[in-house]
């Protein structure tokens, strides 16, 4: 990817999520996005597409063996949950006293 045009995304650190698409599609469970990966276009998310790591013995880890861990899934596959009308919804940005805020197309409310 260019280094000229940063993307920009919706979805940030620590926001709600449903993921609409792949082996762990459940459009009606929240979870937490851990990490956002905006240079690969990926997202971490808890409790969605876990991979097993082999790992072995360290100085951190004296045992190894076999970790479960969540891996990154695409950003278009997961879409920001609104509480208010307890579904996905879509984001808009507006300003409000010179700030970027985020706001909920289906309710209409902002999004901290």
């Amino acid at each position: 990817m260019s280094n000229r045009f940063k993307p920009k995304y919706s979805i940030k650190k620590g926001d709600t999520v449903v993921v609409i698409a792949g082996d762990d599609k459940d459009v009606k469970k929240p979870r937490t996005v851990l990490e956002v990966l905006p240079e690969d276009a990926r997202v971490v998310v808890e409790g969605v597409n876990i991979i097993t790591k082999h790992t072995k013995p360290s100085a951190q880890n004296t045992k190894g063996g076999i970790v479960k861990k969540e891996a990154p899934i695409h950003i278009s596959n997961v879409k920001l949950w609104d509480a208010k009308s307890g579904a996905g919804t879509k984001v808009k940005r507006t300003r409000e006293n010179g700030k970027l805020i985020r706001v909920s197309k289906k309710s209409g409310e902002a999004i901290k």
